[in-house]
């Protein structure tokens, strides 16, 4: 492993600290002019949910990831459709919103590898 290989791991975050990292935008003044660009004729923005995410959203995710197993969040950029559907309803949250949150922490991954 070379020096670039180690310290791309030690930038990498997991998806824990990926959740953290999207809540400290919560309700963000900012974000939330932002998420105005996004939203759609009843107001929803999903597609801009990662960059200030409601108190609610917050709340489903972090109930999401309790519930996922350590190999589902390590591997959380290879879970199918299927799995993340599977758990939004097992935590009984939005499966778009979950599904957006992954797609986000996968892309993440692909632009620090």
């Amino acid at each position: 492993m070379t020096s670039k290989d180690i310290i791309k791991n030690i930038c990498k975050l997991s998806l824990n600290q990926f959740l953290e990292k999207a809540a400290q935008k919560t309700d963000d003044n900012f974000g939330k002019q932002f998420r105005g660009f996004f939203a759609d004729n009843k107001g929803d923005s999903e597609l801009a949910m990662l960059a200030s995410p409601s108190k609610d959203e917050v709340e489903q995710l972090r109930k999401a990831v309790a519930i996922m197993t350590e190999d589902e969040k390590k591997n959380a950029d290879k879970l199918t459709d299927e799995q993340v559907k599977k758990i939004a309803e097992d935590a009984k949250i939005d499966p778009a919103l979950l599904a957006i949150f992954i797609n986000g922490y996968s892309l993440y991954l692909k632009r620090v590898s």
